[in-house]
């Protein structure tokens, strides 16, 4: 059986991890840490749910040659079937990352960086603070 997409709910120290094979049926149910995730090195697709640490973690993924989606929240609520742990909502996204249905719900990919607004000022942001300045 070969895992072809991954779905990751995300959490302070540990990570929910439910991949899922060909045919859509779930086949490896795991926790993880950050250090053991990062380790994993099969290439595939995988689904997060978009929070703050996903940005970071999708790009640490990302730089190892997975396929990854960053899923917003309030389209993985819809698909949570009982109640509330770490791996039916890691489930959720699986059914949604499986159904490939992103597209509909507005899936985005995970930049490697972004340039850096306040890298260089522009003259217009250096008169402005050479203005507060002269007032106080």
């Amino acid at each position: 059986m070969q895992i072809v997409s991954v779905s990751i709910d995300l959490g302070k120290t540990t990570f929910h991890l439910v991949a899922l094979g060909m045919a859509g049926n779930v086949l490896v149910r795991k926790r993880f840490t950050q250090r053991q995730l990062l380790t994993c090195t099969a290439t595939c697709w995988i689904g997060l749910e978009a929070s703050s640490g996903a940005h970071f973690l999708g790009r640490a993924l990302r730089k190892q040659g997975h396929d990854v989606r960053l899923i917003a929240a309030q389209f993985v609520k819809a698909f949570v079937k009982s109640n509330k742990n770490d791996f039916v909502d890691a489930e959720a996204i699986a059914e949604v990352w499986s159904a490939r249905t992103c597209a509909s719900f507005r899936c985005v990919l995970c930049c490697i960086s972004f340039p850096s607004v306040n890298t260089c000022p522009c003259p217009l942001t250096i008169c402005r603070t050479r203005l507060i300045r002269e007032i106080i």
